[in-house]
C-alpha cells in the first residue's frame, strides 16, 4: 500500500513582495519626527525644573545654616539656666577660640565661660562646635557683635539691643535671605527678609 503526501498549497502572496518587507523593517524604529518631539519635551522639562531644583537646594542649605546657630543659642542658653552660670557662643575659625569677628560663617562655638570675658579660659569647656560654611555665604552680625554670652537667668549681657545677624547666600539675592534676632531678654527669633531689622 503506497502513501500519498499532498503538499500544503502555498498562499497567494507566497513570496513577500519586497515593499511588504520593507514596510515591516520600517514600523519597529522611530521616526526622525519623534525623536526630536521627545527631544524638545525633555528639554522644556529640564529648562522649568533645572531652576526650581537650584531655588529648594539654595533655601534648604541657608535654612539649614541659620537653624544651626539658632539651635546652639538656644542649647547655651538653656545651659546657662541650668548649670546657673554664663555661657556664650562666639565666632570662631579655630574651633577653640573666639575670633572677636562679627562673621560667623567663619564657624562658632559654644563654651562654659564662668567670668563672661568671650574668651576659653583654662578650665572652660567647649561644648559644642560648628565648622565654617562650605559655601560662600556669609553670616554678619549687626553693630559688630562677634559673641553673645547667656546668664543664668537666660538673658543676654552686653548686648546694645536686639541684634540681628544676617544670611546672605553669594548672590545676595534678597529672596533668600534668612536672620537669627537675639534680643536682649534671650528671645531668639528666624526670619526672612523684609521682617523687623533682616535686609
Amino acid at each position: 500500500m503506497k502513501l500519498r503526501y499532498t503538499a500544503a498549497p502555498l498562499p497567494a502572496s507566497w513570496p513577500p513582495r519586497p515593499r511588504a518587507r520593507l514596510r515591516a523593517w520600517r514600523s519597529k524604529g522611530f521616526t526622525l519626527l519623534e525623536v526630536v518631539t521627545t527631544m524638545a519635551v525633555v528639554g522644556i522639562l529640564f529648562a522649568i525644573t533645572i531652576p526650581s531644583l537650584k531655588y529648594f537646594g539654595t533655601i534648604n542649605r541657608l535654612s539649614s545654616e541659620v537653624n544651626g546657630l539658632l539651635g546652639d543659642m538656644q542649647m547655651a542658653r538653656m545651659e546657662a539656666i541650668k548649670e546657673g552660670q554664663t555661657v556664650t557662643v562666639c565666632s570662631s575659625s579655630t574651633g577653640t577660640s573666639c575670633s572677636g569677628s562679627a562673621s560667623w560663617e567663619s564657624g562658632w562655638i559654644v563654651f562654659m565661660d564662668a567670668n563672661g570675658n568671650h574668651t576659653v579660659d583654662a578650665g572652660e569647656i567647649v561644648l559644642r562646635v560648628q565648622a565654617a560654611f562650605t559655601a560662600a555665604d556669609t553670616f554678619t552680625a549687626s553693630n559688630a557683635i562677634g559673641a553673645v554670652t547667656f546668664s543664668r537667668e537666660g538673658f543676654a549681657l552686653g548686648l546694645p539691643g536686639t541684634v540681628t545677624i544676617a544670611l546672605h547666600d553669594a548672590t545676595n539675592n534678597p529672596a533668600w535671605t534668612r536672620c537669627l534676632a537675639v534680643s536682649i531678654v534671650g528671645q531668639l527669633t528666624t526670619q526672612t527678609e523684609g521682617v523687623g531689622a533682616c535686609l
